[in-house]
Order: structure tokens, then sequence, then C-alpha cells
């Protein structure tokens, strides 16, 4: 069997010899048809990714189609096309005894803590497999990354007629603007990349854009906007220390921040400012299957187009050459996909 293996910091190697998979009781042989590439495989791929071993067979935002499943309570079957939740949690400790399986205590990320998706074919468990018929290959793979942002969406309890911000235009900022849409908000959207924020109101369907590279202005602009309430809730989806620590001035009285973004390292903040505010501030952390089962939902009515969504493809045998050039800021990547 063929897969891509990153044996190092910024090297890659094409495997053809890697094991089969093992059909195993409650585990289906999927064989992979696309693979969606994240910020986590780019950090990765440069050394600065946290909790990261090599080698590593990296790919995360998966999609295929079953070869192999024994009998199963979820009716799946040998040639169902599924997306595949890559968050395998323990299903013992406190988190996901209690539903929130996407912060479980001891949680392994296909392509991160094990090797993924970037070969033929994968054993996954059945419970982490979503039957996708009326989605595309290409919908499928782009489940994973929309459900992070469809996650803190939800756990901001978004509701229609409010006015939120999301700063941060990546695939992940990107996805919980389109969703926050969804919900009804009224949804302004936040960075220093001037083309990326005309990419949020063409597909995110944003109401209003700031550029971020004054960050003085950003707060007079919010103001000006929300006749100087600011918005009820706040994404920062930039993973930049600065971002997250100066957005705790940009929340409404009684609202919320919600960090999607995750630096590595320490936040600090005024404390009369958040008091004032009565701030919420959570963290958002992957997601779970009720999120990714509303992903397939909303896919299926047509509301998101992800042809644009998807900006660069490339093939197993091009994906090499490739990422090295998706890694440079000139080639304008929103999301990238590898077709296997």
């Amino acid at each position: 069997m063929k897969g891509i293996v990153c044996e190092e910091i910024g090297s890659f190697h094409i495997n053809e010899n890697l094991p089969e998979p093992e059909l195993t009781e409650g585990h289906a042989i999927v064989t992979i048809r696309r693979v969606g590439i994240c910020g986590t495989d780019y950090h990765a791929y440069k050394g600065n990714q946290p909790y990261f071993e090599y080698p590593r067979i990296l790919g995360h935002e998966l999609s295929g189609a079953i070869e192999q499943i024994g009998e199963n309570a979820a009716g799946l079957m040998p040639g169902d096309k599924v997306a595949i939740i890559p968050y395998l949690h323990c299903g013992q400790c406190i988190a996901c005894r209690r539903g929130t399986t996407n912060c479980c205590m001891h949680m392994k990320v296909l392509g991160v803590h094990v090797d993924g998706g970037m070969r033929e074919r994968v054993s996954i468990p059945v419970t982490h497999l979503l039957k996708v018929e009326k989605l595309s290959f290409d919908e499928a793979a782009m489940i994973e990354p929309l459900a992070i942002g469809a996650h803190a969406v939800r756990r901001a309890d978004v509701r229609a007629g409010d006015t939120v911000a999301v700063i941060g235009s990546g695939p992940i900022g990107l996805a919980a603007m389109a969703f926050a849409k969804y919900a009804g908000a009224n949804v302004i959207a936040i960075d220093i990349n001037e083309q990326r924020l005309d990419f949020c109101k063409a597909w995110a369907k944003a109401d209003q854009t700031i550029n971020a590279w004054n960050a003085t202005d950003v707060k007079q602009r919010l103001s000006a906007l929300t006749n100087g309430e600011y918005p009820i809730a706040v994404f920062d989806a930039t993973g930049n220390a600065e971002s997250m620590t100066t957005s705790f001035e940009l929340v409404a009285h009684g609202g919320k921040l919600i960090f999607v973004g995750l630096v590595k390292g320490e936040i600090a903040f005024s404390d009369p400012e958040f008091h004032k505010r009565e701030l919420t501030l959570m963290g958002s952390r992957n997601a779970t299957y009720d999120d990714f089962q509303h992903v397939v939902n909303v896919l299926a009515s047509g509301s998101f187009d992800i042809s644009q969504y998807i900006t660069h493809r490339s093939t197993f045998d091009r994906m090499i050459e490739d990422f090295e050039t998706w890694l440079s800021p000139d080639s304008k990547v929103i999301k990238a996909i590898v077709e296997m």
C-alpha cells in the first residue's frame, strides 16, 4: 500500500510498502479519496506543531468509500461514501462521559498523534464514520474544518439578529463566519489581508469587513458599526497572541469571547475590562458528532459553495511538490485538497 510519510521536519517521502490495515471488530476499512490540507499539516512539516512526533502520516480532513465492514448498528455497507471524524476520543474520561468528546483528556487525532489518511486505505472506528451519499468527496473532506467553525458558533449560542465579529479569515475563521451567517447573525470579518476580506464577503457572506492593519482603527470601526456597543460575540481564529490579547476590548458588555485559534504561550488581559463587561471567555476545540452531522445537513442543502472554498488541488503523485508552493503566501491558498 502506498502512502506519503512526513519523515522529519521539511521532508516527505512516498512509501509504497506500508502495511495494509486489518479489519477488526467495530472498525471499517476505508479507501481514501480526498485529503484536505490543514494548517496543522503545514505546522507539522515546518516543525512547529506542538505534541508532534516523526515519522508521521499526515491527513485528518478525509473522505472515502467503505471497502470492508462487518455488521454494525449504523447500517453502513461496503461502497458507502463516508466522511471521517478524526478525533479518536477515549470514551471514559470526564469529558467523554459528559458528551464533550471534542475535548477528551486522552484525545488522539488522526494525522497528528497517530498516522492519518495520506495513504490508500485506513482502518476507522465505525462510530467515526458519517454516510454522506448526497455530498461529493470534495464536500465530505471539508466537513471537518467546517465543523470546527460550526462548533464555535454553537458554543457561543449565536442567534438570529446578533452582531458578531470573526478575527482571522483562514479556513476556520471562514467556517465560523459562514455558520454564524447561517444562524442569522450580522457578521463582521476582521483581517489584515484585503483580498481575504473580499473573499469573506463573497463566500462567507460577511456583512462588513475591517482591515486590522492598524489595530487602533479596529476598535474605532467596530464601535462605529455597532453604535458604540460592540459585537455580542467575538471569535478569534488567528492563533496570534497579540490579536487574542487585544480582542478582550472588542466585545459587548455581557458578551462572549471565543478563542478558536490556539497559541502556544500565555495570554494576559485587563481584569477591569474583563469584569466591567461581565465577559464570558470560551475556548473552542475540535467538534462533536452533532457538529459534523449539522455540517452534513447544511452542505446537503446547498447553502455553501465548496468549489470556491477549495482554491488549490493536487494528486497523490504531485502532492509533495505542490505542498512546498502552498507554504508561500504568494500562492494565496485558502484550502488545498489532494485527490487520492
